[in-house]
């Protein structure tokens, strides 16, 4: 099979090709597993954050990318739910030991052995992938292959990042950052929270002009004072600026959810500039989101499905994979990106 592959870390550079084009051996399921011929797979910023090395993979080569969309085209051995030909996606989390404290609680996004789709396990930018039967999930058929793909992360943690915002009607929620993750955020809570006012902030004025295209309520930069402050901000940025801006803009009480696998290395001024009083006193809240559920998955599809949220989405040919990573590392970004093969 073709297939796209990570061989090392690399401090990117505009001449860069970070992925090298390879040929697999076609995948072969074992018990409990199912293979996937794969017809689009999401573009995310944590492959950016594997290739330079913030999350570095578990091996090399290693095939990345994990918001895969495809169909099932064999299953292994076991008592298997999914029937070849049913179309699937696949998310962030490949497994998870089932076993731990967290797993059994249903928390298995902070169990100790969980491994990561295309950064711990070979993922979709690839003809075929294997996986975990229970670990795959039906695509509602209100979508296309290419907008389902970023519900399966972009989507998905978001959700579970507005989960964790413990929002209330009509308070008012920040989104930092406008890529992939905040667009669909932003459809999300208009469509099922639309007394909430949202407020915007991206440093890119075309990342602003498209937040106020989808239904935001009011768009800035990272450092510019919303009209009033919000009850809770949503960090989907890679860098650390907008989280010491983000907390100057929350209420008391507010909470800040920082919606990042790992940020960039810090500029030591940024950090010297928070200020106890300024940004963390009067109770205010930080809270990180790590990985995803099974279960965000499959709740967000159900409730994005009954929604019919259509991701916003810039199409790439399988070929141009590096194009698609090398226009987020220069944030030519507008929704969501997506490989089709």
């Amino acid at each position: 099979m073709k297939a796209w592959v990570i061989d090392r870390i690399n401090n990117l550079d505009e001449t860069d090709e970070p992925l090298r084009p390879v040929d697999l051996p076609k995948p072969v399921p074992g018990e409990g597993e199912v293979l996937i011929q794969v017809s689009a797979c999401g573009v995310c910023h944590t492959e950016l954050d594997e290739i330079e090395g913030r999350t570095p993979p578990l091996f090399f080569p290693i095939v990345p990318g994990h918001q895969v969309v495809g169909v099932v085209a064999e299953t292994g051995g076991g008592n298997m739910i999914l029937q070849e030909g049913m179309r699937v996606g696949v998310a962030w989390i490949y497994s998870a030991c089932g076993r731990c404290e967290f797993c059994r609680s249903g928390h298995e996004n902070l169990c100790e052995n969980f491994l990561g789709t295309g950064r711990d396990a070979h993922g979709g930018y690839a003809e075929y992938m294997v996986v975990p039967e229970k670990y795959a999930y039906p695509i509602p058929p209100v979508f296309s292959d290419t907008e389902a793909a970023p519900l399966l992360c972009a989507g998905a943690i978001g959700f579970r990042s507005l989960q964790l915002c413990n929002i209330k009607e009509h308070q008012v929620i920040g989104l930092m950052g406008f890529g992939a993750s905040a667009h669909l955020v932003l459809k999300f809570i208009k469509g099922r929270f639309p007394q909430n006012p949202v407020f915007a902030f991206a440093r890119n004025p075309k990342e602003r002009s498209f937040a106020l295209k989808l239904g935001a309520d009011w768009a800035g930069a990272v450092n510019e004072q919303p009209p009033v402050l919000a009850d809770a901000i949503i960090d989907t940025t890679p860098a650390w600026e907008p989280i010491v801006s983000a907390l100057e803009f929350l209420k008391p009480g507010g909470r800040l959810v920082i919606n990042a696998i790992r940020k960039e290395p810090a500029d030591q001024e940024q950090l010297l500039n928070l200020n106890y009083e300024q940004h963390l006193w009067m109770e205010k809240e930080i809270k990180s989101v790590a990985n995803i559920t099974g279960n965000d998955v499959k709740e967000f599809l159900r409730i994005a499905g009954k929604l019919k949220l259509h991701p916003e989405i810039e199409v790439y040919p399988f070929d141009k994979a590096n194009q698609a990573i090398l226009d987020i590392k220069h944030r030519n970004i507008k929704g969501a990106k997506v490989l089709v093969l």
